[in-house]
């Protein structure tokens, strides 16, 4: 189940067409490229680093089978990984209490695990129309600024939600993002923008509100399958935006990646998804970051599409390292 469907919510309106436009004289594009590499990288460096987004185990926490806190050291003892991406949904009413993040805190630490980011759903629209509504939202958001800082992560993702025709929606999601990037500015964390329904699945849409807020707190993060303009319309193939396209228009901007999957076959490609033509287009733009497995599929357990995903990533991360190498 999505977030987005599991949450009854909807960011921005049906989208019936697409503008593309090249994004390469930008300025905020150029800050971005040189500050997507979330680290400095050294020669025995991996070309990218894995992650792991909550919500691919999102079943296993809504039915008790173990706890948020449980979730820091799963991801190690699991898998193998050492950096998770949470969501707030998960520790909704704890974003104000130290001492459970603390506890985070310590439990990450013994485990060896770094706190990239939160994922903040449910705290309303921050292009909503009405003007006090968009204030309320972004004041609703600076708790989890604030849960972000005190994890040590470096981001908290939000949604470019809004309602009206697209330009209108563009300056309200622009306004309100501003708003909050310079209240990340205070902290020192970004803030940054997912592929996420309506129009903040129109690869150039998203692009032209970086484009207009022209912060450097403010950043994207592409995910490889959120690209449907309409979930009410998803069998149909003009709901879909190009996720290939849409992934090189947010790229400039990226602060992190999500590798979202569904489903792998007997050689263990996704079925849905070109990996490797998504990890070059990922690679191209210079970023070296942290990789977020989002496992999303139903015929695989889900601790199963987890390995899948890593595999899969460990796999085109061999295949394309000498190229890159190279490059580098």
């Amino acid at each position: 189940m999505r977030r987005r469907v599991f949450m009854q919510r909807t960011i921005g309106g049906a989208v019936s067409g697409s503008i593309s436009g090249s994004i390469a004289g930008s300025a905020l594009a150029a800050i971005a490229a040189t500050a997507n590499a979330a680290e400095p990288t050294d020669p025995g460096d991996p070309l990218f680093r894995i992650s792991l987004a909550q919500w691919s185990l999102h079943k296993a926490l809504y039915a008790g089978e173990f706890t948020h806190l449980e979730f820091i050291t799963r991801t190690r003892d699991a898998f193998g990984i050492d950096a998770v991406e949470y969501v707030n949904q998960f520790f909704k009413d704890r974003a104000e209490d130290r001492g459970y993040l603390r506890e985070m805190n310590r439990r990450a630490s013994d485990a060896g695990v770094r706190q990239l980011l939160i994922m903040v759903d449910g705290e309303g629209d921050l292009g909503d129309p009405d003007d006090g509504a968009r204030a309320a939202a972004v004041t609703n958001h600076i708790q989890w600024l604030d849960a972000a800082r005190e994890l040590g992560c470096h981001a908290i993702r939000v949604n470019a939600a809004s309602k009206g025709e697209r330009e209108e929606q563009a300056k309200l999601a622009a306004d309100g993002l501003r708003r909050l990037a310079e209240l990340g500015a205070e902290r020192e964390l970004d803030v940054i923008v997912e592929n996420h329904g309506g129009y903040s699945s129109d690869g150039a849409w998203l692009a032209d509100v970086m484009r207009r807020v022209d912060h450097p707190r403010l950043g994207t993060l592409p995910d490889f399958g959120n690209f449907c303009l309409d979930w009410s319309r998803s069998d149909e193939p003009e709901a879909w935006y190009d996720r290939y396209l849409g992934v090189r228009e947010l790229m400039p901007f990226a602060r992190a990646v999500s590798a979202k999957s569904y489903d792998f076959d007997e050689q263990g490609a996704e079925t849905t998804i070109d990996f490797a033509r998504m990890m070059r287009i990922v690679l191209n733009a210079g970023y070296r970051g942290y990789v977020g497995i989002e496992y999303e599929g139903s015929r695989l357990p889900e601790h199963e599409g987890v390995l899948a995903t890593k595999r899969l990533l460990e796999r085109v991360r061999a295949q394309l390292a000498p190229e890159f190498d190279s490059a580098d």
